[in-house]
């Protein structure tokens, strides 16, 4: 019990992590020691353990999927996210200008440790690079700022951003951020709107036994192309978080970065220089202490 008591406290810090944009499950499971667990858990449920399920003999699938584990990290990232939803939608509402900036710094800063990962830059690194970026801010210019809030919709949120909580330095709530549904799905989980979460769970739990064999593939045959792709969509989105944005006089809907002082005029709203400058730097700063605690535990 005191093992799955201590798991349960890492699920809380990798759902902490996930409602934030720029700060990945991923990187705190790894942190923590239960990365590979975890990954390995989630491989486990295929069809050799499905098997004993239709068998009747639970308790085998049960073992076969170290269910207890599982249990014990997804309560507590659930338990995280629902505590700190209504936080992230008071904030979104109230005090947007700080708190994108804060989410600025924490992307910026993210971007920058993976790609130190990158030990050798070779061509198919650089082109990953390039293509992540290009497809990101390309999202980030055409799509609006609030994307369709169809099921099927919320099911494919689901499935990607349960992907990516799974990688270390890319977070689900960045994806949710980057297809338009963040604020959306804060507000659900706040307003305990069953319907939405029911489905977007659906398209996690899809999401995370059919990606894991793959993502897990993925990193062990192209982890430097991957690094590399994953940078690039953090980098690229940027546009995206960007605390100062004006609807487009040609596309409504749309909206584009402009500078505090093009905001300032344009919305006649104090573009809050200062508050934003202090919120990208703590960004930036949370971002150096994970690392700094990653290398020390490493030790």
């Amino acid at each position: 019990m005191r093992k799955y008591l201590f798991t349960a406290i890492k699920g809380i810090a990798m759902g902490a992590a996930d409602v934030i944009p720029g700060v990945s499950g991923g990187t705190i499971a790894f942190m923590t020691g239960i990365y590979t667990e975890l990954i390995s858990s989630l491989k486990s449920i295929d069809h050799k353990s499905i098997k004993w399920l239709f068998k009747g003999d639970i308790a085998r699938f049960w073992k076969e999927i170290n269910g207890n584990f599982l249990v014990a990290v997804f309560s507590g990232v659930l338990i995280s996210i629902f505590s700190l939803a209504r936080l992230m939608q008071y904030l979104l509402t109230n005090h947007p200008i700080p708190l994108w900036s804060f989410f600025l710094g924490l992307i910026a800063a993210s971007a920058i440790f993976i790609l130190r990962d990158i030990k050798e830059w070779k061509t198919g690194h650089i082109i990953a690079l390039i293509a992540g970026i290009a497809v990101a801010v390309w999202i980030s210019l055409v799509s609006p700022a609030e994307t369709t809030d169809a099921r099927w919709f919320i099911f494919v949120s689901g499935m990607v951003a349960i992907c990516a909580m799974i990688l270390p330095g890319i977070s689900g709530s960045f994806i949710l951020l980057l297809m338009g549904k963040y604020a959306f799905m804060m507000a659900a989980i706040k307003e305990f709107n069953i319907p939405v979460m029911l489905v977007f769970i659906a398209g996690a739990a899809i999401g995370l036994i059919a990606f894991s064999h793959f993502l897990s593939w993925l990193l062990k045959k192209y982890y430097g192309q991957t690094i590399a792709l994953l940078a690039g969509f953090m980098i690229g989105s940027l546009v995206k978080v960007w605390p100062w944005s004006a609807e487009s006089l040609i596309y409504e809907g749309i909206f584009h970065p402009v500078l505090p002082s093009q905001y300032k005029t344009i919305t006649e709203t104090n573009p809050q220089l200062m508050w934003a400058l202090l919120f990208v730097a703590i960004g930036i700063a949370i971002v150096f202490a994970i690392e700094i605690i990653a290398k020390s535990i490493r030790k």
